[in-house]
């Protein structure tokens, strides 16, 4: 009987000293992204005070997270309107997409004929020199991989990292919801 009691609480103190390896690791990445969330929302600007500064912004990058997979369909429309205005005030003006909640999901290959016009309209600005990312961390959590995206879609490793990659190039903040 004290055989199996020992056996038993080594089991117990393997599986808690796994549990306490992976713990901490998962626990810095949460600080981490949430950290990186926490910066892009405290920066965010709208198109109309874009608009109305009198020099043109090094780069805009808009942010989408949704929780709605079908939420492009209502969305690009808007986020490619933007950006008709402001390139025709600041012709030279960079631009990039960067989408990282359930609506990264309707970017998948498989999707291409039920979100038909989403993928138009992500290859069209792809076409104007507009990069879409999507988080490669968030699909990774529902087993969807790089291989799952159409070539025309960047996977970025996060989302918040990616956005704040561009606010570090200069660019500006916009979310789009």
């Amino acid at each position: 009987m004290a055989a199996l009691s020992t056996i038993a609480s080594t089991r117990r103190a393997s599986a808690c000293s796994f549990a306490g390896r992976w713990r901490r690791p998962v626990l810095l990445l949460s600080i981490l992204l949430l950290a990186a969330v926490m910066q892009t929302l405290q920066a965010s600007t709208d198109v109309d005070e874009l608009l109305a500064r009198a020099e043109a912004p090094d780069g805009v990058v808009f942010e989408i997270v949704e929780a709605d997979e079908g939420a492009l369909e209502e969305l690009l429309p808007k986020l490619r309107d933007a950006i008709r205005r402001l390139r025709a005030r600041f012709p030279g003006t960079e631009f990039a997409v960067v989408s990282h909640g359930r609506e990264e999901f309707a970017l998948q290959s498989r999707y291409r004929s039920e979100y038909a016009e989403v993928h138009e309209q992500v290859r069209q600005l792809v076409a104007d020199d507009v990069p879409v990312h999507v988080c490669e961390t968030h699909a990774g959590w529902y087993g969807v991989t790089a291989e799952d995206f159409p070539d025309y879609v960047n996977l970025a490793p996060t989302g918040p990292g990616q956005v704040n990659l561009y606010r570090d190039l200069g660019y500006e903040l916009i979310i789009v919801d």
